[in-house]
């Protein structure tokens, strides 16, 4: 399918679907001799994978990845990699009855419209699952940017107009819904346990920041790293927003509000800014402070409460989404923000290389 690869330098490819027998990834790009540790693959997506907790779905998915292809003990032989995870727990017989109705929130439609075929089980290539692949080849680019000294975090920033007042990075694996806020994650937890036993779902923000992030990133006009970003972030399935920095707040803000003063810094030597407002970047290329973001995450369109649709043939029909699935995405979300950034900084960073090796 036309659309499945991501990235330049840095490629990657995903594959499968929600109700097949496997999902994965292909990656192009790495270079050999690498080492790789495949247990902080697994770990990333031990993050995403579902049936964690009370607030996710119950479907439950090892999610065990296997190396096929490109590593060899250890070490990648600058070949393709493949990584495949294998679908365990589905249950498509709860889509049956549904495969003839279009499904409000879901992209059965758009799919008919584009190929004249849908897969209904799970949404096919437009459910989440898909996302299992970018988490693990996620997990490849983080490994590349630790050794740079680069590190992305993401965390849940709201949830049903819940917000957290303060950001501790410590909390965000200490609850279930990955939020920096002890106190904010037990107010979101409880609602959205309430929200799950009406048969609905619940929607919210993801915040994320990447440290240590060198300037001179990014290209300019067309191919701005806040462009990359935007498009990588805006490809996973429940997001429907996206800022850098001051965002949208940014329309609220005056010229001298919103400029960041430089200044330079007596104990390195560089050049920064004495606040962060663009969030990183400017003119579309890193600036060396941290790269702040957020995505806004759609609530799960699945839901258990009755709701008015058609046919195939247009008939009135209704509808009652049965199944397994999660009251809010935004925990299963987090881990997959912080792949598709750290592909986006990791095509990035090649693309810098190859440029210093040709001046």
């Amino acid at each position: 399918m036309a659309g499945s690869t991501f990235g330049t330098l840095f490629k990657i490819s995903t594959f499968g679907e929600s109700h097949g027998k496997a999902i994965g990834v292909l990656i192009d790009g790495v270079k050999p001799k690498m080492k790789i540790s495949e247990r902080e693959i697994q770990q990333e997506l031990n993050r995403r994978r579902p049936g964690q907790s009370k607030v996710t779905t119950p479907r439950k998915e090892a999610d065990q990845v296997e190396i096929l292809s490109g590593v060899l003990k250890g070490k990648t032989l600058g070949t393709p990699i493949c990584l495949l995870i294998w679908n365990k727990d589905q249950d498509s017989k709860a889509y049956d009855e549904l495969k003839d109705i279009l499904r409000p929130g879901h992209a059965g439609f758009t799919y008919l419209a584009k190929y004249g075929i849908q897969d209904y089980r799970g949404g096919g290539r437009a459910s989440g699952r898909e996302t299992a692949g970018r988490v693990a080849a996620g997990a490849f680019a983080k490994q590349i940017l630790a050794k740079q000294g680069i590190k992305i975090f993401a965390y849940t920033k709201e949830i049903g107009g819940i917000a957290a007042k303060k950001i501790d990075l410590k909390e965000i694996e200490k609850n279930s819904v990955r939020c920096p806020d002890r106190n904010a994650a037990k107010k979101m937890e409880k609602r959205i346990l309430q929200i799950k036993k009406q048969g609905d779902s619940l929607g919210g923000i993801v915040e994320a920041v990447v440290k240590n992030c060198p300037s001179g990133l990014g290209e300019p006009v067309f191919n701005k790293l806040e462009a990359d970003l935007a498009k990588a972030l805006m490809s996973i399935p429940a997001v429907k927003g996206f800022e850098v920095g001051s965002g949208f707040s940014a329309a609220r803000m005056k010229g001298s509000e919103h400029n960041d003063e430089f200044f330079k810094d007596r104990k390195t030597g560089r050049i920064r800014t004495k606040t962060n407002i663009a969030g990183g970047i400017l003119g579309g290329i890193s600036t060396g402070e941290d790269i702040i973001l957020r995505v806004a995450v759609k609530p799960t369109s699945s839901i258990a409460i009755e709701q008015n649709t058609v046919d195939l043939k247009g008939r009135r029909r209704t509808i009652k989404v049965e199944g397994r699935h999660d009251p809010c995405i935004c925990p299963r979300v987090v881990p997959v923000v912080e792949s598709m950034i750290a592909l986006v900084i990791t095509d990035n960073l090649m693309k810098q290389k190859l440029l210093r090796r040709r001046i």
